[in-house]
């Protein structure tokens, strides 16, 4: 063989092993390629269900709604199933029955709770409110001052905060409990008694008190529970679930920080989130001032359970003659690492 083919045949075998080594960095490449790109499901963890029991129809669950719609619970890692009850109480039911994680709840129902020995824990107050309870009567019944209470008959959810409102009400206008007849109902059909005669008055939250007097017109009366009763309304779920889940508790309060904060800083955005169900478009812009939206764990929680629970106790509603410690019903830890500042509760 003569130098020239060698040097040819060097040529073809070194472009040869030059394409070779080309295709196998190619497919090498293009496996690393399908590898990463077409398979990420396979290493990102899938997101955490979480099913929240909450008031669908009551504006203080607008954090929760608008961290759902906006996508907040979704960049935690969170897939939150909203399911939709009547009333804190029911949505408190709930999650003691083991059909929900976490449940929207005013303080009533906790200190209930407590008196009961069932094992919730609170872990941020979202919303508050003054102007959201009240009692609406019947003008035709002879309803029209605090006063004329005094012998009528009245609608209300017992063991709710519009139970304790009514008392406080009543006490305020120095008027005792028993001069009434009280009459339980669910809360969505509050209206409806009231509508049809069944009773003369009833003690309710919005949206229950818009939707009476629009049905009664001019024959209803209204007489709000501003200065008696500030709505707290909270977030809590089991102990055992919220003490075992402290990862997951920190991503639904960074969630619902954003929501409260959209609620609070995007009222007209936040009304169409919510709207369905609400009250009317009108009024709800009106009185949307006055709700505080915002998270918090402070000392006035502790206080209004105590209050709540020496009221149980005076009405015998509850076999327990003393209070438990509430401080046991509430979960600091998770906002206390979320914001800080917003834990006032003395511990």
């Amino acid at each position: 063989m003569t130098r020239k083919s060698e040097r040819q045949f060097s040529g073809k075998a070194t472009l040869s092993a030059v394409a070779g080594l080309l295709i196998a960095v190619a497919l090498l490449a293009a496996g690393y390629g399908w590898i990463t790109h077409t398979s990420p499901a396979s290493q990102a963890e899938p997101p955490e269900q979480i099913t929240i029991a909450t008031n669908t129809a009551y504006v203080g669950s607008c954090p929760v709604i608008v961290a759902r719609e906006k996508g907040y619970f979704a960049i935690e890692g969170i897939l939150a199933v909203v399911q939709p009850h009547s009333s804190g109480k029911a949505a408190m039911e709930a999650v003691l029955q083991g059909q929900a994680n976490l449940a929207t709840v005013a303080d009533t129902p906790v200190m209930f709770a407590g008196m009961n020995d069932q094992p919730v824990s609170v872990i941020a107050t979202i919303f508050k409110a003054e102007k959201d309870h009240g009692i609406v009567g019947r003008r035709d019944r002879g309803v029209v001052t605090p006063g004329s209470l005094k012998g009528k008959r009245i609608g209300v959810t017992l063991s709710t905060s519009g139970h304790f409102t009514l008392h406080a009400f009543l006490n305020r206008h120095r008027l005792s409990p028993d001069g009434v007849t009280m009459r339980n109902y669910k809360p969505e059909d509050l209206p409806v008694a009231l509508a049809q005669g069944d009773v003369d008055a009833i003690a309710t939250w919005e949206p229950f008190l818009d939707m009476s007097l629009t049905v009664l017109g001019g024959n209803g009366v209204i007489h709000y529970g501003q200065g008696i009763y500030e709505s707290l309304y909270n977030v809590a779920g089991m102990r055992a679930y919220v003490v075992s889940h402290p990862e997951t508790i920190k991503k639904v309060l960074r969630a619902l920080a954003k929501g409260a904060r959209f609620c609070s800083d995007s009222p007209d955005a936040a009304r169409e989130l919510i709207a369905a169900g609400m009250l009317d478009a009108t009024k709800l812009k009106a009185s949307w001032p006055s709700y505080r939206f915002n998270m918090a764990l402070d000392q006035g929680l502790i206080l209004a359970l105590e209050d709540e629970a020496r009221w149980a106790i005076k009405n015998k509603l509850t076999s327990r003659t003393e209070m438990p410690n509430y401080l046991n019903y509430i979960y600091l830890d998770g906002l206390k690492a979320v914001m800080p500042s917003a834990v006032t509760i003395i511990h």
